[in-house]
């Protein structure tokens, strides 16, 4: 089962779009059907002035310029080339030498929260959460954050590295490991970056559900 079903086949009244960029994946609910609220979180501020511009004219799409992580704070964020590869972990070679227009150009100091910090004054009474986290790495830091919200979440949407494409990132495995610990099973499978030279999958989303007694 794809995003695109769950979000829009079974009663999700809420997206957490964690690590929006500018906006792309919002879009893509909405134009697939989704009418319900989205709060995205973007830590950059080129990529959040376009994101804020694009929910401008939405009344139930929030932004937050915002990092999710483990622990509240801040942190240098590496700005990449294209924007959209951009990490709080170093880059590693593999994704160099795949996407050289990816390598960073820049840092920036963002603001970090945890999704537990911020859980209740965002979802209020929403009932099925969708939890979307393209975090280029920081996955599982995300999740670790979001202990006490977990819980109250519907589905996650994560994505995952087949080989590493940045330093520190924990292997695809782990992430899976780590949300079958908390009561997910995976659903679906999407393709997220392949190698424009090879056609190798460097990336997909992992789509989970919550286990049904």
């Amino acid at each position: 089962m794809g995003a695109r079903e769950i979000i829009t086949r079974q009663d999700v009244d809420l997206v957490l779009d964690i690590g929006a960029a500018h906006g792309t994946y919002g879009r893509w609910i909405r134009e697939a059907g989704y009418e319900g609220r989205i709060c995205s979180f973007e830590p950059l501020s080129k990529p959040f002035r376009l994101l804020s511009a694009m929910a401008s004219t939405d009344p139930l799409w929030t932004c937050r310029r915002v990092a999710l992580g483990a622990e509240p704070g801040t942190a240098e964020m590496n700005v990449a080339g294209n924007s959209l590869s951009s990490s709080l972990l170093p880059m590693a070679e593999r994704h160099k030498r795949s996407a050289p227009e990816s390598v960073y150009v820049g840092t920036e100091t963002v603001e970090v929260r945890t999704l537990d910090e911020v859980w209740d004054e965002i979802v209020g009474d929403a009932r099925k959460p969708y939890l979307k986290i393209d975090v280029q790495g920081y996955e599982l830091e995300v999740l670790r954050g979001a202990e006490r919200a977990l819980p109250n979440v519907h589905g996650v949407q994560a994505e995952l590295s087949l080989v590493p494409l940045y330093v520190g990132a924990p292997a695809w495995s782990e992430v899976i490991e780590y949300l079958q610990g908390r009561g997910f099973h995976p659903s679906g499978i999407e393709p997220a970056y392949s190698d424009p030279k090879t056609g190798e999958t460097l990336q997909i989303d992992g789509i989970f559900t919550r286990d049904v007694a």
